[in-house]
């Protein structure tokens, strides 16, 4: 992955009266990278999006774009920027060619190189064959590669989704997936879902924000990791004493799940499958099932954002 840090946000907050929307939020997205941007609703994602965009200035902190403070040169910053809106920006009654030429010239691309910059989005975007349709007649897949289109129009440094895939059917969500991947090649991607699976799907990196504070900042592979939880499922021929497994180092507590089956949870970096093996060969417990227990991605956002954030964090206008 390229060094060269595109997007730099460091020590964010906004604040709405005496209520903090959204609380030192520091973070940072290379080139190459695809970051998905979680939170449950009325968490500050928002609001931290906005804030990104130029849409809403900070209360406190710093936003640079590709090196430029987006306070200090908001047009500059910006223009290193391309946006979709959860509801793309298309006028219905226009071709794609004419929707991408008006698109070209408000981010003030040279009439020179108009005519490259059309066919290199239509080309990334999957949308030469249409050039010419209405965007009214498209169906929603490509009405969303529009947007994406107009979006990279101008070759910005930063490309900003929100909820890029929704109302999509699977063919579309895979084919606007790939695209999302392909362009996290030459632009630092910021990815805002609701939809877990996409993270796994398109993100190098995944951040949970929560009652306006970052509560997880991770790789998919350290996210990976986290799913596969701390517990084990259990099956033996023999019935045996829960303390007997409870005496198995590693082992914090045993739940009976019936029928000699038990879920043990250990502590992280203390995975008791070896010694239970060892012990049960000993004892002849007949051990014929050892399975690690894996949690969903839900699972795993769940528990991450039902921690409490301090009260002053929160507000109805962090949605």
């Amino acid at each position: 992955m390229n060094n060269d840090v595109l997007v730099s946000v460091d020590q964010v907050s906004r604040f709405y009266g005496p209520l903090r929307a959204v609380n030192s939020v520091s973070f940072e997205v290379r080139r190459g990278e695809v970051l998905g941007f979680l939170g449950p609703n009325g968490a500050g994602k928002t609001t931290t999006m906005q804030m990104i965009t130029g849409n809403l200035a900070p209360s406190a902190g710093q936003i640079k774009i590709h090196g430029i403070d987006i306070l200090d040169e908001p047009k500059r910053a910006k223009a290193e920027i391309g946006f979709l809106p959860e509801q793309p920006p298309l006028y219905r009654e226009l071709t794609v060619d004419e929707y991408l030429t008006y698109c070209a010239r408000l981010n003030r691309v040279p009439s020179a190189k108009l005519a490259a910059a059309l066919d290199n989005a239509k080309q990334r975007c999957g949308l030469t064959q249409v050039s010419h349709r209405l965007i009214g007649n498209l169906s929603k897949g490509y009405q969303q590669r529009v947007g994406i289109a107009q979006a990279i129009i101008h070759s910005p440094a930063v490309v900003i989704l929100d909820e890029p895939t929704v109302g999509l059917d699977p063919i579309q969500i895979r084919e606007i997936r790939a695209l999302i991947r392909e362009l996290g090649g030459t632009h630092s991607v910021i990815l805002s879902t609701h939809i877990l699976p996409e993270v796994q799907a398109t993100c190098d990196r995944v951040q949970i924000i929560n009652k306006g504070s970052l509560v997880m900042s991770d790789t998919i592979a350290g996210l990976t990791h986290r799913m596969l939880g701390s517990g084990l499922l259990v099956a033996l021929r023999k019935t045996v004493e829960l303390s007997a497994l409870q005496a198995v180092p590693g082992v914090l507590s045993v739940e009976a799940l019936g029928e000699n089956r038990y879920r043990l949870h250990f502590a992280e970096q203390q995975n008791p499958a070896e010694a239970l093996v060892e012990k049960s060969v000993q004892q002849g417990w007949g051990l014929y099932e050892l399975t690690p227990e894996r949690m969903s991605l839900e699972e795993v956002f769940v528990n991450i954002t039902r921690t409490e954030a301090p009260a002053e964090t929160t507000t109805e206008a962090a949605a």
